[in-house]
């Protein structure tokens, strides 16, 4: 997938949220670069690099800042009078919707994995009228899989969805976009992997060896060979 175009798309607000938002999910130490020694995840794939944005809700200073750049984000690709309820998938979309709710002003609900019970709430926690306009927010998304499921829960339940909001896209899987195009929702975040490695140049947080092999893996994931 060839890297994103920020500037094109959004403008300077969009570039300077992404780089602040990459700078602190840097500092917290949310992010690694490992390619000499890549993860595995459970879906298979083979990764150099690994974000856990779990980590955020730790640190008052990177949580406050990146929040004041979703509600920047969504008033200006959404518009909050657009939404009526955030909505959070289980379970760690579950915080950053709070977050995002108390900050908009708006009620909150949120998605389970699983349906617990019967009828069209069943997955559903929080009170939701028909055809609400539903914000749902997750901590990230790779290739928009999981977002699936809670999207057709919150259909389920009558509420219109269009729009789903994450801190983190890796930006480098085709498949994200098409999954979102199937399911006509826009997909919003924050920052990418480019973001971050351009912010991990900036504070050579780790060795060139270790960004150059990080860049290869984010222009050919599908290609990419560990560090010998």
């Amino acid at each position: 997938m060839a890297r994103p175009d920020k500037m094109q798309h959004a403008g300077q607000a969009a570039v300077d949220a992404a780089r602040d938002t990459a700078h602190h999910l840097l500092n917290i130490g949310a992010v690694n670069f490992r390619p000499e020694d890549p993860y595995t995840f459970t879906s298979g794939r083979v990764s150099p690099s690994y974000i856990d944005c779990r980590h955020v809700i730790a640190f008052p200073l990177a949580r406050e800042a990146m929040t004041a750049h979703a509600v920047e984000l969504i008033d200006r690709e959404i518009g909050r009078d657009n939404i009526d309820v955030i909505a959070g998938g289980e379970t760690a979309g579950i915080p950053y919707a709070s977050f995002v709710a108390v900050a908009l002003g708006k009620p909150m609900v949120y998605v389970r994995k699983e349906p617990k019970g019967f009828g069209r709430m069943a997955q559903i926690e929080g009170a939701l009228d028909d055809e609400a306009r539903v914000l749902l927010v997750e901590d990230l998304t790779t290739d928009g899989g999981s977002k699936v499921r809670f999207i057709e829960a919150l259909r389920a339940a009558s509420a219109r969805v269009e729009h789903t909001y994450v801190v983190f896209h890796y930006g480098i899987f085709t498949e994200s976009q098409a999954t979102m195009d199937e399911l006509g929702v826009e997909l919003h975040a924050l920052a990418t992997w480019w973001d971050v490695l351009d912010a991990a140049r900036e504070q050579k947080a780790f060795s060139v060896e270790q960004l150059d092999s990080v860049e290869s893996y984010l222009h050919d994931p599908d290609g990419w060979k560990p560090m010998a």
